[in-house]
């Protein structure tokens, strides 16, 4: 049997949210007469994405791959077991995150800052928690890492020790802070642009619910007027032969 939730999941969070609430209505409709209520119910409750969730789901509903690269460098993150290894890999994640956030937006023009920081916030977060990889291709926000998981994404402070006598290794250990310190400020910038984009989200959602109980609105004052009409000529043939009637029998 076709599975009529899954298909609209991969049609509404793969195409432009702006058409998203109309769509999914019907969708809605047509599962419920394909007699299937419940998954018209299902498909009516999902949740219209917010802009950066959608070009995450897009490219991840696009490239297969994406998802399997994203779980694999988590696994391997999760398992590192010395220091060197894990900033080995955290480079790999910088690179990683870069690119498929580069592949992301290479469709859209001028994309806004706050917009490409919400997506590189949501491949971190799907690499540091799998719950967030597993929701990717139907995320209906952009997502971010709490830093309360199994995994910990920045490498080690290094101990308290003198400075290392090699200038190569303390000019690489300073480089790699300063990186760290300015991949935390972008996070931090992508954790105040989240709440405006969830915010013009909600705005988007009732905009589109106030238009069509506008429509809705104007249609019954155009069927009411046409039925006090009705009504109206209904009385006038009435009283006519009311009139009629009584001239009759005089």
């Amino acid at each position: 049997m076709k599975d009529l939730l899954e298909d609209a999941k991969a049609e509404l969070y793969e195409a432009d949210p702006d058409g998203f609430t109309a769509r999914r209505q019907e969708l809605a409709d047509g599962a419920r007469e394909a007699g299937q209520p419940a998954v018209a119910k299902q498909i009516a409750a999902l949740r219209k994405p917010t802009r950066s969730a959608w070009v995450v789901n897009r490219l991840v509903r696009s490239d297969p791959e994406v998802r399997s690269r994203l779980d694999a460098l988590g696994a391997d993150l999760r398992a590192a077991a010395d220091g060197a290894r894990l900033r080995e890999l955290t480079t790999a994640r910088s690179r990683l995150v870069d690119e498929l956030t580069r592949a992301a937006l290479a469709s859209l023009p001028a994309p806004p800052a706050a917009l490409r920081e919400e997506v590189t916030a949501t491949l971190d977060a799907a690499i540091a928690d799998p719950e967030v990889a597993a929701r990717l291709g139907s995320l209906a926000r952009a997502e971010k890492y709490a830093g309360f998981g199994t995994i910990n994404l920045a490498p080690p402070a290094p101990a308290p020790v003198r400075e290392p006598k090699d200038p190569a290794e303390a000019a690489a250990e300073r480089a790699a802070r300063r990186q760290q310190k300015i991949h935390d400020a972008e996070r931090g910038l992508a954790d105040a642009d989240g709440a405006l984009q969830t915010a013009l989200a909600a705005e988007h959602d009732l905009e589109d619910t106030v238009r069509g109980l506008e429509t809705q609105l104007a249609d019954a004052r155009q069927r009411l007027a046409e039925a006090r009409r009705q009504s109206y000529r209904a009385e006038s043939r009435q009283q006519r032969a009311t009139r009629e009637l009584d001239r009759l029998r005089e």
